[in-house]
């Protein structure tokens, strides 16, 4: 997704706050966030602000929302017309997806309404109804439903309870399993974008090849700002790495799965801390890195930004302040002075300090050199987010390790999908619905198989 419009839904900071318990609401969630799109279509941003829970109100004040809301018109063109709404309840907060027609795009924003009407959540999705969302997905032809099943379980880390699946397949076992880890922002378990939902595609194209596979919802998904704990500094520690590690451990306590061939799967940022989770966890097996990070978070937010300013249309003066904060943002994330109680404004975001410090210090391509696993690299040639240049560094680093393999594939997304399948990759490939790769879950499938060896 577009980086830029992305900062809506990065972090818990900006994602919807805390889930109050269902009371009695007194306005019509539907009626609200409609005025709401008004308001930002008239560019009456305090109006919007005075709507907002105060996390919100911290978070995203009239300031930022409004150059929100202008790189989303830079990007979709002037607003024409609100196509119609969506009402879904979710753990106690009434969510509404207002479907807006721009001149050259569609998007949907999906606003969180608490049991005081207030906003306490606002993102920028692609354009589908809830209900249209649900039924978009259909299994991929190289799923096998007949021969595996689902179990639901829970992934617990001290107090922190995530709903997840265990896909299994049919038959005696053991098997070897999979833990997958999301990417950045609060994702679902099915890591779930528009129609597209690709946690699915490989559970349940590893589980037709009996390999289990275990996915979850991630805690600033499920718990949103109540994700970070006063007097708790919050970093990739509480946001990924305890949650994967408690994951691994519950799948160790599994008859169904081969204790000695447990693996973890990240995919972007899941890719970037899985030598973290790993070398902290002798259980894990080996790791498998779909289009991890490499480099610093603040590096590759600036390339991204200039990546879109370098695509059609994308160099526009909104594009270029935008890439002005972001490499102010990169000069305080990178300073000496920087504290764990300061904030940091990453598009739009306001990020702890304690995130950043967290990893000033770690190189994931150095950690995963010093681990004495099998390492599966997997990289898209159309990923504008996660280049050839993190590919590039982790091939560097285990280039003399006879137990690490690495796949490019010239023709996919971050996501592993065709996408529009042409030309270079842009954030229009999220809103094509497909499936991963069949060749990127044989692939997975086969290294799994073999005990991650060549």
């Amino acid at each position: 997704m577009n980086p830029v419009i992305q900062a809506l839904i990065t972090t818990a900071l900006i994602a919807c706050s805390t889930f109050a318990s269902a009371q009695l609401q007194n306005q019509d969630p539907e009626k609200l966030a409609t005025e709401a799109v008004n308001e930002l279509v008239a560019h009456r941003f305090s109006k919007v602000e005075a709507r907002f829970d105060d996390r919100m109100q911290n978070g995203l004040p009239a300031d930022k929302l409004s150059a929100v809301w202008d790189a989303l018109i830079d990007k979709a063109g002037p607003f024409e017309r609100i196509v119609g709404t969506h009402l879904d309840e979710q753990m106690g907060m009434r969510v509404v997806r207002v479907t807006c027609k721009f001149k050259f795009d569609s998007f949907d924003l999906q606003f969180a309404v608490d049991s005081h009407d207030r906003i306490s959540g606002l993102h920028v999705l692609p354009p589908s109804t809830g209900s249209e969302q649900k039924q978009s997905w259909s299994a991929p032809a190289y799923a096998t439903p007949s021969t595996f099943h689902e179990v639901d379980v829970t992934v617990e880390t001290g107090t922190w309870k995530l709903p997840g699946t265990l896909t299994l397949p049919n038959g005696k076992g053991p098997f070897p399993a999979v833990v997958l880890v999301h990417g950045s922002g609060p994702e679902d378990q099915d890591e779930t974008i528009a129609g597209n939902k690709p946690f699915k595609d490989l559970a349940w194209g590893l589980a037709s090849q009996n390999i289990a596979v275990l996915r979850f919802v991630k805690r600033t998904k499920q718990y949103g700002a109540q994700s970070m704990q006063p007097g708790v500094p919050f970093t990739v520690k509480q946001e990924t790495v305890e949650d994967a590690e408690a994951a691994v451990a519950l799948l160790a306590t599994r008859p169904e799965i081969d204790h000695s061939h447990i693996y973890v799967l990240g995919h972007s940022l899941g890719g970037m801390l899985a030598p973290r989770i790993a070398a902290a966890n002798k259980q894990v097996a080996g790791i498998i890195i779909l289009a991890g990070t490499a480099q610093p978070l603040e590096v590759v937010i600036v390339q991204q930004l200039k990546y879109i300013a370098g695509l059609p249309g994308g160099n526009s003066d909104e594009m270029k302040k935008q890439i002005e904060a972001a490499e102010r943002a990169k000069v305080e994330i990178e300073s000496p002075s920087l504290k764990p109680d300061s904030t940091v404004s990453v598009l739009g975001a306001q990020i702890p300090g304690s995130y950043f410090l967290d990893l000033r210090d770690y190189r994931p391509a150095e950690v995963a050199a010093q681990l004495q696993i099998p390492i599966l690299v997997l990289q898209g040639g159309r990923d504008y987010q996660v280049t050839s240049q993190d590919y590039d560094l982790w091939k560097a680093s285990l280039a003399k390790d006879p137990r690490a393999t690495f796949n490019l594939y010239p023709g996919l997304t971050h996501l592993f999908m065709p996408g529009q399948g042409t030309g270079p990759g842009s954030p229009a490939d999220y809103s094509v619905a497909g499936h991963v790769s069949a060749e990127v879950v044989q692939d997975i499938a086969q290294w799994v198989t073999n005990n991650g060896t060549k």
